[in-house]
């Protein structure tokens, strides 16, 4: 019996000593992740935080139903479906370039991370110079232009491109993605790269399997889950590039940089905090239900290299 009660006041101090070191990580999530959550639910679904009469799904109704909420939720799709895919093949091709045996490996891997330590100050004002109607890009195909006759590029003709205002206003913002996001990526690739067993690498190689065959078969498989977790850094890196389009074009971007992220913080200016949180539970659904899919897809591919 006393074993058996000091058995018990053992495993009630571990309890007690593992609780006092989690305790404060606990209350910081419950204070900014999960007290917030049940906060941003209950305004989804009232009429506004003075009345606060109960309203069911109507919130939800009228943001889908909403004009800008539509063209916003089409430009954020479009800008991830370039953007993300492409950050995660070009890291992926990087990675497997660096792998080879190449002049100036390590200043060519340093070249690609040097971005992370750029402030985003220093990115907009590069961006602004870069990409204004006057700036080095337009300077740069007036140039080509003159020089090789290919095409016609003349700015008392009204043909140079102002990038923030015209149709192509996403290819500046999906640039400087790339950019700021290539090198990590690169990285985590690498790394998972060197991971891949060498017995299974040096079998192909006797064997006289091919590169590709080698890449596809057992690489890319080692690599799925590491290809499921950059899809979903890149995913929520993308709806960080608002920080850098707002700095660029303010609340109120022109066209395709008009995103979620401006119109739920144009709701937050206007005070109309339903909106704001019926359009934050939908993009959460639909983040959720995406990296879902993501998973989903992954083990599929590769259960059989998992354990």
């Amino acid at each position: 019996m006393k074993q058996k009660i000091a058995k018990l006041n053992q495993r009630l101090g571990g309890a007690l000593y593992s609780g006092a070191f989690i305790g404060p990580s606990f209350v910081g999530v419950m204070i900014f992740f999960i007290i917030p959550f049940f906060v941003v639910g209950y305004y989804a679904l009232i009429d506004s935080p003075v009345g606060q009469n109960f309203v069911g799904l109507q919130n939800f109704s009228r943001v889908l139903g909403n004009h800008a909420f539509q063209t916003a939720t089409g430009h954020t799709l479009l800008f991830t479906a370039i953007a993300v895919p492409g950050a995660v093949l070009l890291a992926l091709g990087l990675a497997v370039l660096l792998e080879q045996k190449i002049p100036l490996k390590s200043q060519f891997r340093t070249f690609f991370l040097s971005p992370m330590m750029v402030p985003v100050a220093s990115i907009v004002l590069i961006w602004e110079v870069l990409f204004h109607q006057n700036g080095a890009i337009n300077d740069t195909l007036a140039n080509i232009a003159s020089a090789t006759g290919w095409f016609s590029y003349d700015r008392a003709a009204g043909e140079w491109i102002d990038w923030f205002t015209s149709p192509f206003a996403q290819v500046p913002i999906i640039i400087l993605f790339l950019w700021r996001n290539l090198g990590y990526n690169m990285i985590l690739f690498m790394a998972a790269l060197n991971n891949i067993p060498k017995d299974l690498l040096e079998v192909a190689d006797m064997e006289g399997a091919g590169r590709f065959y080698v890449f596809r078969k057992i690489k890319l498989r080692f690599l799925s889950p590491t290809i499921l977790f950059v899809f979903i850094l890149s995913i929520i890196n993308s709806f960080r590039v608002f920080r850098e389009v707002y700095l660029l074009t303010g609340s109120h971007p022109y066209g395709r940089l008009y995103m979620l992220q401006h119109y739920m913080n144009n709701m937050f200016d206007n005070l109309d905090y339903q909106s704001l949180a019926a359009a934050a539970i939908i993009m959460a659904l639909f983040m959720v239900a995406l990296i879902g899919l993501l998973f989903v897809i992954e083990h599929r591919y590769g259960k059989d290299v998992e354990g």
